[in-house]
């Protein structure tokens, strides 16, 4: 709790007409790429509307021109051409993932939430669009 008594739990939420807090993603879990605030559950969602895929957990990976860019763990079918231009057809350009890695399975913990801190623990810095892992 800060001096003027805000509660800081690192969500990021958005309010609705009637008030109510709908928490959409983890302020950790945000990453900027070329100036611009990535949210990783908004391209999650997106990419989850992709036929073909049955999970997916996108993290901000390190890259030299652009600061950070996306990185989405896709476990499915679609090749990693075939996701990167479904999300170009959906998202802005800054929000589509540059690196994507075919998973069999996400980590996960007991509670069924992603370890996204796993998918980040061996991270290399990225030389530019298009690289696959």
């Amino acid at each position: 709790i800060d001096g003027d008594g805000w509660l800081h739990t690192g969500d990021i939420g958005v309010l609705d007409d009637q008030g109510n807090l709908r928490i959409t993603d983890r302020l950790k879990d945000m990453y900027i790429s070329g100036g611009f605030n990535v949210y990783p559950a908004e391209v999650e969602q997106a990419l989850m509307r992709m036929e073909g895929i049955t999970d997916v957990a996108v993290i901000g990976v390190p890259d030299e021109r652009m600061g950070e860019v996306g990185k989405a763990y896709v476990v499915g079918t679609p090749t990693s051409e075939e996701v990167v231009a479904f999300a170009r057809d959906r998202l802005a350009n800054f929000k589509v993932p540059r690196i994507v890695e075919h998973l069999d399975a996400l980590p996960r913990n007991l509670g069924g939430k992603v370890l996204k801190n796993a998918l980040r623990g061996s991270q290399a810095p990225t030389s530019g669009p298009g690289k696959k892992n």
